[in-house]
């Protein structure tokens, strides 16, 4: 059965997308940490982020790191923190959260609760950023 994110990627489910390009897709997260949480994924489903051969693992950083500093710039934060935990869901991903305290990625953490305006104005905002630096 195709995860959560392999129907993301097919349309099957909406996403407030970031980027995208022939192997990634970047997306909020629809329980946010903070305003711009956004995760990352590999087009193809591999369960484990470090089962991921080198070349695309590598190519998925820069995918990120693209993505982050768009983030950096539209949010106010004083960085982006990257996580793995790759537990919820199998299908590999990387978190990239707005944060301005150690203790903004936690995911114990209550999770924001956003309306759809909300997604779409911050995912516009984060969209245009990346689409401007590429």
């Amino acid at each position: 059965m195709a995860s959560i994110f392999t129907r993301i990627i097919h349309g099957e489910i909406p996403c407030y997308k970031i980027a995208e390009d022939d192997q990634f897709l970047a997306f909020l997260d629809i329980n946010p940490l903070a305003k711009g949480h956004t995760l990352v994924v590999p087009k193809v489903e591999i369960d484990y982020l470090f089962e991921l051969d080198d070349m695309l693992l590598g190519d998925m950083m820069k995918f990120s790191k693209k993505v982050a500093l768009a983030i950096d710039r539209t949010m106010d934060c004083k960085r982006v923190g990257v996580a793995v935990l790759g537990l919820e869901v199998p299908h590999a991903h990387i978190h990239l959260c707005p944060i301005n305290d150690l203790y903004d990625i936690e995911f114990s953490r209550p999770k924001l609760k956003l309306s759809k305006e909300e997604f779409e104005e911050i995912a516009e905002k984060i969209r245009a950023e990346v689409s401007m630096s590429s």
